[in-house]
């Protein structure tokens, strides 16, 4: 047969073949790509439950060195290592307390515990803007930093201390150490319901002896790394704190002694488990009695990005996953630390 005349018998894919195999290869990538998610998932809940242990960790040795469990929010006081006998400016929180034993001891030693080392002090704000990854869960979708008026942005904490429980939510129960504001002004800056009734509440100095409950029954520290949802439905970042990790409180007292200001970075449990949704807008603020707003939310719900609830830190040190379907009352005895309850074998 002649070149001209000659066929090639080896044909391309038919239209209807390719079709075939890019439909084939879709199926296949997403089969994939759910698999991929949870190993990434998987890994990422290692990671934050990982973070929380080293918090649990950090606070037990810092109660070794001190002789108390670091406060929630506290003021620059000599009690707390601070210079500022009176108190007239915001001091750190709890994240701030323990950076020597998260191996942060570095940034630690130039902090200065005065002046509104929380949130005034020059010097602390250059600080922190610092990435510290032990305060931030790798599920989260939040900003790492939080823009803080005024001044520099700084890092937030995707975590909260457990400062105690609302009244009303365990049964048979009042907790005397209560500073109610949910009947002061729906506008900053209320802090809604504060506790003085758990382990990191505000300016206490908490020892493992008055956990009366069981180290292992009491929470000490809970994820709050999600967005909330607005009844207009805006998504929103409130964390405890817009001022960052390190902002404390400017009051002196321990609930029912509290002059009315916010105890930043703590959470007085009083709603669900990743009850995120169909909070008042209020023009975008939020509603300060509820104790959910911007500035500062101290009753902002634990919540998380993983499915289906939260981690919690307990004070034996314990890390252990709490579901969404946990009761209120159940959340609350596991903040309180001394309401005559154990919760045995966890949430």
């Amino acid at each position: 047969m002649s070149p001209q005349g000659y066929r090639s018998q080896r044909q391309g894919f038919t239209l209807i073949e390719l079709l075939v195999v890019i439909a084939i290869i879709a199926i296949l990538i997403g089969l994939l790509l759910p698999a991929v998610q949870k190993v990434r998932e998987a890994s990422a809940r290692s990671r934050c439950q990982n973070n929380l242990k080293q918090i649990g960790l950090a606070c037990h040795t810092f109660h070794e060195s001190r002789g108390f469990m670091p406060p929630g929010a506290a003021r620059d006081a000599p009690q707390f290592g601070g210079t500022d006998p009176g108190g007239g400016n915001y001091g750190s929180s709890w994240m701030v307390y323990i950076l020597p034993f998260i191996e942060q001891e570095a940034v630690f030693r130039v902090w200065q515990l005065n002046g509104g080392s929380g949130w005034y002090h020059p010097n602390n704000q250059n600080i922190s803007v610092e990435r510290i990854s032990t305060y931030i869960c790798p599920s989260s979708p939040l900003p790492v930093l939080c823009a803080s008026p005024p001044g520099v942005p700084r890092m937030a904490g995707d975590y909260g201390a457990i400062a105690g429980a609302a009244n009303g939510l365990i049964p048979g129960y009042t907790d005397s150490r209560i500073w109610d504001g949910s009947g002061s002004t729906i506008q900053c800056c209320n802090p809604g319901i504060v506790s003085g009734g758990g382990v990191l509440g505000p300016n206490t100095r908490t020892r493992i002896v008055d956990v009366k409950d069981g180290t292992g029954s009491t929470l000490l520290v809970a994820e709050r790394g999600d967005w909330l949802y607005l009844d207009d439905g805006t998504q929103v970042d409130w964390r405890g704190s817009l001022h960052g990790f390190s902002f404390g409180t400017i009051e002196a007292g321990i609930p029912p002694v509290w002059g009315g200001d916010r105890p930043f970075n703590t959470i007085t449990v009083r709603y669900k488990i990743n009850q995120k949704k169909g909070w008042p807008a209020n023009g975008g603020a939020g509603n300060c009695q509820l104790g959910v707003c911007v500035n500062n939310g101290g009753n902002t719900p634990i919540r998380s990005a993983h499915t289906g609830g939260a981690f919690g830190l307990f004070t034996d040190g314990s890390v252990r996953f709490m579901a969404e379907s946990t009761t209120i009352a159940i959340l609350a005895q596991m903040a309180v630390r001394d309401d005559g309850t154990t919760i045995v074998g966890g949430p």
